[in-house]
């Protein structure tokens, strides 16, 4: 039986460089149809043109479309309901896709909290710059919200998941793509590391922490309102050593799978 097509970058007497496959024609169709979504030709919610009318597009067969359309369904791109004549939906993933994902790997290497706590102190002082010098007037508006839910989520017995929020949307707010999507992935190991540390003060933050921590919430916003950049990143990256000292304290050796299960 024949293997696949093979073409090489370099003459055929070159036996040190291997031959390079070349795509699949369902593979081919797969890129045109991700690059309509990502150009956003298609979006969210969108239905795929017909089969007929993707063949024809194309110059494909039925079987070759559908594998192109089941390549986009294992990278969630579309949802397909079988049995259904509406076709195939674009979906436009969320950071949930890789954040499942990302904290399994973290789980399998070995990662420890300590380790995911540095690339927060390495990441959050530079959008809370980022902020404050580029950010819009809406995202300072959401963040003064953020920081005025804290009093009644630690009332609520939730300030964990109010203060992840809070840490992870600064991010977002930014405006810098790749530092949100990197702080989306580590969201609810954040959250979950978070809600430990509180559980092992018996599930309440001492009154005279949780003040410091809502002014330095407050200062924060105050140096993101008055687009000091340099302050609020200086601020933000004591906070965040601060708060690894708090959040570590009896958890220095745990690691990421300890929290997630």
């Amino acid at each position: 039986m024949a293997g696949p097509e093979t073409f090489s970058l370099t003459s055929p007497q070159d036996p040190l460089v291997p031959a390079v496959r070349s795509p699949k024609t369902a593979e081919l169709v797969a890129n045109r149809l991700r690059r309509m979504i990502v150009d956003g030709e298609l979006g969210d919610g969108d239905f795929l043109p017909r089969e007929a009318e993707l063949m024809a597009q194309f110059g494909v067969s039925r079987p070759t479309l559908r594998e192109a359309v089941r390549v986009l369904e294992s990278q969630r791109l579309v949802e397909v309901r079988r049995g259904s004549r509406t076709g195939a939906r674009v979906r436009i993933p969320g950071p949930e896709i890789v954040a499942r994902p990302a904290a399994l790997l973290l789980e399998l290497s070995g990662a420890t909290l300590a380790d995911v706590m540095t690339a927060r102190i390495a990441i959050e002082p530079l959008a809370a710059r980022l902020v404050a010098e580029n950010g819009t007037k809406a995202a300072h508006q959401e963040l003064e919200r953020l920081v005025g839910e804290i009093p009644a989520a630690r009332k609520n017995g939730e300030l964990a998941r109010a203060s992840a929020d809070l840490h992870v949307r600064l991010v977002q707010l930014s405006g810098n793509t790749t530092l949100a999507m990197i702080a989306g992935m580590l969201h609810e190991i954040s959250e979950r590391h978070t809600a430990t540390a509180i559980r092992g003060t018996d599930n309440a933050v001492p009154k005279a922490e949780y003040d410091r921590l809502l002014r330095s919430y407050r200062r924060l916003l105050g140096l993101v309102v008055k687009r000091d950049g340099a302050g609020a990143e200086a601020h933000w990256r004591r906070h965040m050593e601060n708060a690894a000292a708090a959040l570590l304290k009896g958890l220095e050796k745990a690691k990421v799978r300890d929290i997630m299960e």
